[in-house]
């Protein structure tokens, strides 16, 4: 009894001392952490990045972007479903955060149970690419190129779980053909093979593949978003819709989360701050330039932020299944 009593005074005491950080959160000694579950120079470490420093002014505090890549982001993850909930460890994560229950069959969290969540960052599309020596010109000759090629075809992704991952299952599902995919431990030496030729496709985000298509590096077939992009280097990309592939449509986001039981004052104050960068002009122009959309609805909100998660969950679940694709 007196063990059970101590124990209870204890975390009584965590939890005011708790309450009293929240008051002056953000300490103006103290850097805000934003872990990213992939490696440096990818494209969710740009969005990081970006968002970063659109972040700083508004939230009062420095944030420095700690890397912890590695098992399709459930490394990350897991390390700031651990950590302090204090507000100084967030996690920016992309729409992994809704696959990994379906590919991982043991998680040491739990994605809708151990996380706050604050809302969601931009919305990326997807870009249906190839090697530069790829002799097809446009969707309807990659498409003879693909049915006379069944078999041989070598689709590139960043690894399982991974955006181009995802939107290559669609692409076969789509296509009805079976590739024999390529995984590799990031999106760097994926495009690096992509555009030395060792792979033949890649279907990938446009933070990563905008770049290389403006330099002529790869070449591009289409986007997977429902209307044209307006980004100079992609406005003349067709939809998939319009190349002949219905309903196929796909975006890839990005969401900002806090330890379970982070104080709410503190997670009103982050939320807040999040929804001023999300308006800063700097940090619109530089996700436009890589082709990303700056979410301005409701998904901005943590309980809309959350049902939305619960719907990706449902969604690519399914897909997941039928795939068959899935990690030790």
């Amino acid at each position: 009894m007196r063990q059970l009593l101590k124990m209870t005074l204890l975390a009584a005491a965590a939890l005011t001392a708790l309450g009293a950080h929240a008051l002056d959160y953000p300490a103006k000694d103290k850097n805000v952490t934003l872990v990213v579950p992939f490696s440096a120079g990818g494209p969710t470490d740009r969005v990081a990045r970006d968002l970063a420093e659109a972040l700083r002014k508004p939230l009062g505090a420095n944030v420095i972007v700690d890397n912890s890549a590695g098992a399709g982001s459930s490394i990350g993850a897991a390390k700031v479903a651990r950590a302090t909930p204090d507000g100084y460890t967030l996690l920016l994560n992309h729409i992994g955060m809704s696959t990994m229950p379906a590919l991982y069959r043991k998680l040491s969290f739990n994605v809708l149970n151990d996380f706050e969540y604050l809302g969601l960052v931009n919305d990326v599309p997807m870009t249906l690419v190839a090697r530069p020596s790829m002799p097809a010109q446009n969707y309807k000759e990659l498409s003879a190129w693909i049915a006379q090629n069944k078999g041989k075809i070598n689709l590139g992704n960043a690894g399982l779980g991974s955006a181009s991952h995802l939107c290559g299952l669609l692409v076969q599902s789509a296509l009805q053909t079976d590739m024999t995919t390529v995984p590799y431990k990031g999106t760097a030496p994926a495009m690096t093979d992509l555009i030395g030729g060792q792979i033949d496709l890649m279907c990938d985000q446009t933070t990563n593949t905008t770049g290389q298509i403006e330099s002529k590096k790869i070449k591009a077939y289409a986007v997977t978003t429902t209307k044209r992009l307006s980004t100079p280097a992609l406005k003349d990309l067709p939809t998939m819709a319009e190349s002949g592939v219905k309903n196929f449509e796909v975006t890839i986001w990005h969401g900002l989360y806090a330890p379970k039981g982070t104080p709410a004052e503190v997670l009103k104050k982050i939320n807040d701050a999040l929804k001023v960068a999300l308006k800063d002009p700097e940090f619109i122009k530089k996700q436009e330039g890589l082709g990303a959309i700056v979410v301005s609805d409701k998904r901005v909100e943590p309980a809309e932020h959350k049902k939305f998660v619960q719907a990706e969950i449902d969604k690519w679940g399914a897909l997941i299944k039928t795939s068959g694709q899935y990690a030790d």
